[in-house]
């Protein structure tokens, strides 16, 4: 009888890839998430980003005012008016890794790329990819495809000025059926303009500018809400802006050689400890953090010659070096601009004064909360907890808490779902609508107070128990109420989570086409169209609710194939009118919304 050869390990197995390869084959490690283009994490932003971090580089170094960006379907050019590479190493700089001046500190002190990958990644990861060079009157031209040289030259270009062309086309076979989200974009440059006041970029022939820096981009985002005039501060190292709005919770935007830090870090948490040292320096008080923060809007970047981040994807920084200055500068600039701002400075002291008041209201609200929450059960009813959770840092990242609705659904979840990073939290019914209602109302409400302790952000959003919180509800009229109802809550008193990206909304499918020989589930009408178009003879079933699919079919759409909807936010400006069309009194407007798009 034939025995099985096994597989021989020696030295023949052993295989070195070079740089370009290995960006090929683990994409991920140079650019997160690959996606389509529907959620700005998506690998084809961080491929336009990286090359347009090198022309902000060129700028923070006093290089060029101006940066034209356009896209034409699937390619992306970006021109800048730098020095542009030196002529004699513009094939090394975008095909050989670790080859670039972003490790001469000379040259580039604060830079926002990945330091010498950025366009090598994007070069291997284009089907076609072309690098410009202009200097002194002469340019260097080279044309890549997957990372592999296809032509070069050199010679005269009296009419260009100096400065860098790149010119990319994401490869199909890496990023599968992708689409540029204008959206995304305008909002990443706008970020750029904010974070480099007095650069101009241009895209697609619309202008991104800004004169005032953070003071911009925290107006833009807050609208008219804000209590009382911006605070702005600026130095070499650091610029922040601050105000106070009627909004529940505290909402930052921190900024990390221009990359934006959605989790914070030690730089966000030094400048929350600033403000208060400044506000009570200046006030002459012992204010309590959480009333001097209650209602905060603030923005704060820093440039840092060696940042370390506490995750691949750079959302938080861990340097713990940078607290003290940090922490001084703030509070310097805190009791410099009250001096100057006498009206700011009374208004801030009413809405400190006003928070500690309805704190300490709602303490006796939370106490018998408490207690009757005690009386029920010690744990919190309907949670089905995971092992690992986000302060954890083998698995934190992976963990999620998915919300749905009734048992039967739930059944699903917990049979399909990983018990190592994700936990189940089942709605006994519809939650309360609390648009308009203040802090109080979670505690005198059951369902939302144990929502809030299953997450453990009652005493700060920093103490998030899971990185993702996924609403999974049917998607029938009773799922898009119980949906909406979820958000207003978060809206209304936690908008930070949404902020920082951590709300997502489950995708499930809405059928299922199949006969003896293949199964296809389809999330639309269109997919279902074209799934019977392709199965013959198929039978088609229609899933009502979550609880019709059975968990040995569920795993695959919690697994590695899970299709999440990250819910975000243009500005927080919007929020106030949108819930009150939506969940405000039934007004006539509102009725004739739902009669025009009823389905």
């Amino acid at each position: 009888m034939a025995t099985k050869k096994s597989s021989v390990y020696d030295e023949s197995k052993i295989k070195t890839l070079s740089s370009l390869e290995h960006i090929r084959l683990r994409t991920g490690m140079y650019i997160g998430r690959l996606g389509d283009g529907s959620n700005p994490d998506d690998g084809i932003y961080i491929l336009l980003k990286e090359v347009v971090d090198n022309s902000i580089d060129e700028y923070i170094m006093g290089h060029g005012k101006k940066i034209d960006i356009s896209l034409d379907g699937a390619t992306a050019t970006v021109r800048d008016y730098g020095r542009g590479i030196p002529l004699g190493k513009v094939i090394e700089c975008v095909s050989v890794i670790n080859t670039g001046a972003k490790y001469n500190d000379d040259v580039f002190q604060f830079s926002v790329g990945l330091n010498g990958v950025g366009t090598k990644a994007v070069n291997a990861l284009s089907t076609y990819f072309r690098v410009v060079a202009y200097r002194n009157g002469n340019y260097s031209e080279a044309i890549f495809s997957q990372g592999q040289m296809q032509k070069n030259r050199k010679g005269k270009a009296s009419e260009e000025p100096d400065g860098t062309l790149i010119e990319f086309q994401p490869d199909e076979e890496i990023f599968d059926e992708f689409r540029f989200n204008y959206e995304y974009i305008e909002q990443r440059l706008w970020n750029y303009a904010c974070l480099n006041s007095g650069l101009r970029l241009y895209f697609n022939k619309q202008k991104f500018e800004s004169r005032e820096g953070l003071k911009d981009l925290l107006s833009n985002e807050i609208g008219d809400s804000a209590l009382y005039d911006i605070a702005h501060f600026k130095t070499k190292h650091l610029e922040f802006a601050l105000t106070h709005t009627s909004n529940y919770g505290e909402t930052y935007f921190s900024f990390v050689n221009g990359q934006f830090t959605s989790d914070g870090g030690t730089h966000q948490s030094a400048f929350r400890e600033g403000i208060l040292k400044g506000i009570n320096e200046y006030f002459k008080k012992n204010y309590n953090g959480v009333d001097v923060r209650e209602g905060i809007a603030g923005a704060v970047a820093i440039k840092l010659k060696s940042p370390v981040f506490e995750s691949q994807t750079k959302n938080k920084l861990g340097n713990t070096e940078i607290r003290g200055w940090i922490v001084s500068e703030v509070k310097s600039g805190v009791v410099d601009y009250f001096h100057k701002n006498t009206t700011a400075a009374k208004r801030i002291e009413a809405k400190i004064v006003q928070n500690e008041k309805l704190r300490k209201e709602l303490n006796t609200v939370k106490k018998e909360a408490k207690e009757a929450a005690k009386r029920i059960e010690i744990k919190i009813p309907n949670l089905r907890d995971c092992k690992y959770h986000r302060d954890q840092p083998k698995f934190g990242e992976k963990t999620m808490i998915f919300l749905t609705e009734g048992q039967s659904a739930a059944g699903s979840l917990v049979s399909a779902r990983d018990v190592y990073t994700q936990a189940i939290y089942s709605l006994k019914g519809k939650p309360q609508n609390v648009f308009g209602k203040n802090k109080a109302a979670i505690y005198k409400n059951e369902e939302l107070y144990n929502v809030m302790m299953a997450l453990a952000i009652e005493d700060s959003i920093e103490n998030l128990r899971y990185n993702k919180i996924v609403i999974a509800t049917d998607a029938d009229v009773d799922g898009f109420h119980i949906r909406n109802l979820l958000l207003t809550f978060f809206l209304n008193y936690f908008e930070e989570l949404i902020v920082a990206g951590h709300v997502f909304i489950l995708e499930t499918p809405l059928f299922r086409v199949r006969n003896k020989k293949a199964t296809r589930y389809c999330y639309s009408a269109k997919e279902r169209n074209i799934a019977m178009g392709e199965i013959a003879h198929p039978e088609i079933t229609r899933f009502k609710g979550l609880g019709e699919i059975s968990p040995r079919e569920f795993g695959q759409f919690i697994g590695e194939q899970m299709r999440l909807v990250e819910v975000n936010i243009k500005s927080i400006k919007t929020i106030l009118n949108t819930l009150e069309f939506y969940m405000g009194k039934n007004t006539p407007e509102r009725r004739e919304f739902i009669m025009e798009n009823l389905i």
